[in-house]
């Protein structure tokens, strides 16, 4: 059988409305939110009994998605966000966008920051990294030429 397609990248956030926000500005839409608990979703995730609300944020070219989710219960346990690009299992997010700096000025006005510094990557890119809402490591990406 083979692989169909990747459905969406999860990330938990503490401030569900922030993020939202952000990536909203990056370009994402909110495709939708709801609140997920009761007993067949503990067994999914092995937490047992577990309230999270989520939302669901899809790119605009609707091949990708984000799930945002803020646990209500039980409590978050560890906290990743600050770790640098080369911590084990550490994810970051992506994104091509069509103008690199124009992008950072508005995300600076929703706390982004970046990393390092954008680079050229070959002509072919111009690359950088940034901290979005609480530290959230997120890679943006300019197609050159």
């Amino acid at each position: 059988m083979a692989l169909k397609r990747m459905d969406n990248v999860g990330i938990v956030v503490e401030d569900l409305g922030k993020a939202i926000d952000f990536f909203g500005e990056l370009g994402l839409e909110l495709e939708g939110r709801a609140t997920v608990e009761g007993e067949w979703a503990g067994r999914v995730t092995g937490l047992g009994d577990q309230h999270v609300e989520i939302a669901m944020m899809r790119t605009p070219d609707g091949h990708s998605r984000l799930e945002l989710s803020r646990f209500l219960r039980p409590s978050v346990v560890a906290d990743h966000r600050k770790a640098p690009v080369n911590a084990l299992g550490y994810l970051r997010v992506m994104f091509t966008v069509d103008d690199i700096d124009g992008t950072l000025e508005r995300l600076r006005n929703h706390g982004a920051q970046l990393v390092g510094e954008v680079v050229d990557y070959q002509g072919v890119y111009r690359l950088c990294y940034i901290r979005g809402p609480e530290g959230l490591l997120i890679g943006l990406a300019q197609e050159l030429g």
